[in-house]
């Protein structure tokens, strides 16, 4: 949508709209046990700027406010005593007092497993309101507190902290772990699309912060992550996902999700979705996918979705709407739908156009090392659907839209070998 049709949208939206209530009480878990208090877990997006105030302060917020104590775990930082001397800095200009806990397996000086049981160290975690976990490589932090599975003593105090209504703060691989499953290590979003999910090496066991039925993925739209999620949830039973963008975070308190920072998050719901195991490949319809914009909610237990306060002062857009009057007219095929933000951007378009839907190709045809069948693609379809509606603002100095219910169909493609040739002189 141009500033132009922004400036010129002069009515208010005075309602918010359900995605519906269809996932089960389990996502209000987040742990082994329930708690009356209100755990929270912020799952950052990565690439978390040390001058976006809007998530620091809201971690250091949501502990308590000025003199909250966090204790901050580099365990995935390739230089951990720099990771977590920045962290604890960027809290603690926030009011917090933050404390470096040194259990690391790239910490030089120390020894790891004596610090990992030090009951001294242990304690300081429990008697904290807050822990943050640093980006990095995320099976650093499961082999490290849950090796084999297994909670550590340490692990168990972060538990016993969350449970008593604490803050549990990670970024990148700090949010990786957030899920009871996680991606361990899976950079190909195209293989992992062709079934390259392998337990103990793309597929991991989380710390399961978040509980049982909702997966948390990061670093979302600038690596198109879409790509590695759907497999990911299908094959393990995943009904709803998020993925957060960098520079944002998810605030998940309750049932309640808000999405807070730089960008957004994707919410991705199979609850209605089939797949046809008979294709040979991956395949998906009928997935429900909502983008969430910084200052949009969404409540896990009732299926409603609010768009911030900035955005419904704007009129909502609404394609089935008789006063439908759309934006763009014309009707792009996309690529690369794994490129960086191509799905959210798609989505923001259909919705303020006439068409039904929009197309695109994720695929790679090089025959090289590492990408298997390169004969193989995936059809990107998305397409509206009952309740699919959207909302834009221009005060954030650009088109930022909210677009809720878009649905998306998933379809392998048999690619032509070779996909192009050069264009020939004309005879003369």
């Amino acid at each position: 949508m141009a500033a132009a049709k922004i400036a010129a949208m002069t009515t208010k939206s005075k309602t918010t709209l359900s995605s519906a209530a269809r996932l089960c009480a389990a996502l209000l878990c987040a742990g082994a046990s329930a708690t009356a208090q209100a755990q929270t877990a912020i799952t950052i997006g990565g690439a978390l700027k040390f001058d976006n105030d809007a998530v620091w302060k809201r971690i250091v917020d949501e502990a308590g406010g000025k003199g909250a104590r966090f204790a901050v775990l580099a365990t995935a930082a390739g230089n951990p005593a720099r990771a977590a001397a920045l962290i604890v800095d960027a809290l603690e200009r926030q009011g917090a007092v933050a404390e470096a806990i040194p259990v690391a397996p790239k910490l030089k000086g120390v020894d790891l497993q004596k610090n990992l049981h030090d009951a001294a160290l242990i304690a300081r975690i429990a008697s904290a309101e807050g822990v943050f976990l640093s980006g990095g490589a995320q099976e650093l932090i499961v082999d490290t507190l849950q090796p084999q599975g297994q909670p550590t003593e340490m692990l168990k105090a972060i538990w016993q902290l969350y449970r008593a209504g604490g803050v549990v703060a990670g970024t990148s691989a700090g949010a990786a772990i957030m899920s009871e499953q996680m991606f361990r290590d899976a950079q190909d979003n195209l293989q992992v699309l062709k079934g390259r999910l392998r337990e103990g090496k793309e597929v991991d066991r989380g710390l399961g912060f978040v509980g049982p039925a909702l997966f948390i993925d990061q670093h979302f739209l600038k690596r198109g992550r879409v790509g590695r999620m759907l497999p990911m949830m299908l094959a393990k039973g995943y009904k709803l996902g998020l993925g957060v963008d960098e520079n944002s975070a998810a605030v998940i308190r309750g049932s309640e999700v808000e999405v807070i920072g730089a960008k957004g998050a994707l919410l991705v719901d199979l609850s209605e979705a089939s797949s046809d195991a008979s294709l040979g490949a991956f395949n998906v319809k009928g997935a429900r996918l909502s983008y969430l914009d910084r200052g949009d909610r969404h409540d896990l237990k009732t299926g409603v979705s609010t768009p911030s306060s900035l955005k419904l002062r704007e009129p909502r857009i609404d394609p089935a709407a008789p006063d439908f009057k759309p934006y763009y007219s014309n009707e792009p095929f996309y690529m690369d739908m794994l490129g960086d933000s191509t799905i959210v951007n798609a989505m923001a378009h259909l919705i303020d156009s006439p068409h039904d839907e929009l197309r695109g190709l994720a695929a790679d045809v090089r025959v090289r090392a590492g990408n298997e069948r390169p004969e193989l693609g995936f059809e990107f379809r998305l397409y509206k659907g009952t309740g699919t509606v959207g909302w834009a603002t221009g005060a954030f100095g650009g088109e930022d839209y909210t677009v809720l219910n878009m649905r998306l169909d998933v379809m392998p493609v048999q690619l032509a070998q070779p996909l192009y040739t050069p264009l020939r002189p004309a005879a003369r």
